[in-house]
Formats: C-alpha cells, sequence, structure tokens
C-alpha cells in the first residue's frame, strides 16, 4: 500500500507521509502479470482518502527508467517503443469523499501482432498543488504504480557476473552484480548462507530490486538477525557466501569470498 502526501513525489515503495490535511492510500503498489499477444488486461487500484478533507486526484500514465540507488525517474514524455498507447483509464480524475474509498479500473488492450517482451508504465496519481510553509511555490504530491505486464511468455534470464560489496545504511555488506539477459524483468528471493572472518555464521537476503532486461545491477545480501528487534549485525570482513537464490525463472548461484 502507497500513502500519497502533498510534500512528497513516490517512487516504487509505500513509504508514509503527511502534508496539509491531504492522505492518500493506494494498493497493491505495484502490478506484475502477464498476457499473450491479441489479449486485453485488466485490473483495478484501490484508492482510499483518510484524509478529513474531500481529495481530487489527476489520473495518468508515465514512462519511467531506474537509477543506480533503485528510485524510480518518470517521464510523461512517449519513450521510443513504449506501450503506454495500449493503455486505457478509467477517468483522467477522481474526486473522493473525506475518508472515502475508490476502486479505479485501467485495462492494457495487447496488440496481436506484439512481440514476446514486457509491457513497462507507471499508472500516475497527483494531488492539486498545496501552499507549503516555507516555499513560495505549490507543490503537488504524486504516486507512481508500477505496472510489468510480460508479453507473449517474456522472462528474465538472471546471472551473477562479479561480486562486491556495498553500502547499506552506514554498514558493509556483501553485493553481487547481477545481469538479465532476458526480455522481462526478474528480482531475486531467498536467503544465502554465510560466515565472516569472526566464524559467525549469517543468512544473507537481497534486497529485492527489479533487474530490468539488458541491465546490470548490483544487489546488496544483506545479513539477517536472528530477531526482529535486534540490532542490525556488523560483519568483519572477509566473508564466505555459497547458495542459491530463487528467480521468477529459476535459480541462481552465488558462491564467493568477498574482501571487504
Amino acid at each position: 500500500m502507497i500513502r500519497l502526501s502533498a510534500l512528497l513525489a513516490l517512487a516504487l515503495c509505500a513509504l508514509p507521509a503527511a502534508a496539509q490535511e491531504f492522505s492518500v492510500l493506494v494498493s497493491p503498489p505495484r502490478f506484475e502479470a502477464s498476457a499473450k499477444p491479441g489479449e486485453t488486461f485488466r485490473s483495478v487500484l484501490e484508492i482510499t482518502n483518510v484524509s478529513s478533507q474531500p481529495a481530487r486526484l489527476g489520473i495518468r500514465t508515465a514512462d519511467w527508467t531506474l537509477r543506480a540507488d533503485g528510485s524510480a525517474e518518470f517521464d510523461y514524455a512517449l519513450a521510443p517503443g513504449s506501450c503506454r498507447p495500449w493503455v486505457g483509464l478509467e477517468a483522467a480524475e477522481v474526486h473522493l469523499p473525506a475518508n472515502g474509498k475508490r476502486r479505479y479500473r485501467f485495462e492494457v488492450a495487447v496488440p496481436a501482432d506484439a512481440p514476446a517482451g514486457e509491457c513497462r508504465f507507471a499508472l500516475m496519481l497527483e494531488g492539486d498543488p498545496q501552499a507549503v510553509r516555507g516555499s513560495t511555490v505549490p507543490i503537488a504530491g504524486r504516486i507512481g504504480v508500477i505496472v510489468y505486464l510480460a508479453v507473449g511468455g517474456a522472462a528474465p534470464r538472471l546471472t551473477v557476473t562479479g561480486t562486491r560489496t556495498a553500502m547499506v545504511e552506514g554498514r558493509e555488506v556483501p553485493a553481487i552484480e547481477v545481469r538479465n539477459d532476458g526480455n522481462a524483468h526478474g528480482r531475486l528471493d531467498g536467503l544465502v548462507e554465510g560466515e565472516d572472518a569472526g566464524g559467525t555464521r549469517y543468512a544473507f537476503a537481497p534486497n529485492g530490486l527489479p533487474i530490468l532486461p539488458g541491465e546490470t545491477r548490483v544487489i546488496p545480501l544483506v545479513p539477517q538477525a536472528d530477531r526482529p528487534d535486534a540490532p542490525a549485525p556488523t560483519l568483519r570482513f572477509p566473508v564466505r557466501l555459497k547458495g542459491r537464490l530463487e528467480t521468477s525463472a529459476g535459480a541462481v548461484d552465488v558462491e564467493g569470498t568477498f574482501p571487504g
């Protein structure tokens, strides 16, 4: 679920914020589905106004790219090869009463001659501009809900191409470089067993960022604490890892020594 506020533009994650008596929740945070050429994919976005004031939202589509840090950059200009012309929206704007809820429909009409690949776009929900203390320019919040639609059996093909370390919340952790030679996005899931230089064993989890077709992305592997309330583990390098991580199209082997 994603929350929209008049102060923040949110990209891929559900990040809460509050501003000027305007707050909207959107669910799900993303869509991952498939369709065949000639089919029409239909789905519903649930929008909830949790403010005591009515809300108006403009809704349109956008293309997007993914930065190295995993955040999305949205663009309303039609990108080359964009599938946005296939997309149909229920309405260009919606009005929500105070504490009201709305189910919003959209569809993707896949052409019969569409090649195998992935249709990716964002549903952009934008609030009215509002005055913000300390600023002379009104600010409008927005949310981008990402849609991934695999067409014609499109799938990722992920390969580990290198090892390194990365910084996560000020801590150094092992990381792998992952290449996607498929025609749809992929994610890594699961746990890999490892041991640091002090002999302490940990389970390491990937951060779950999408790896787009033709992209090589650095995926940190974060050690998991024994309990949810335990402090984040501090590793002693070098760290040795060995195991397998799952993808939607099979498993990826992870093995190596990370010197730190």
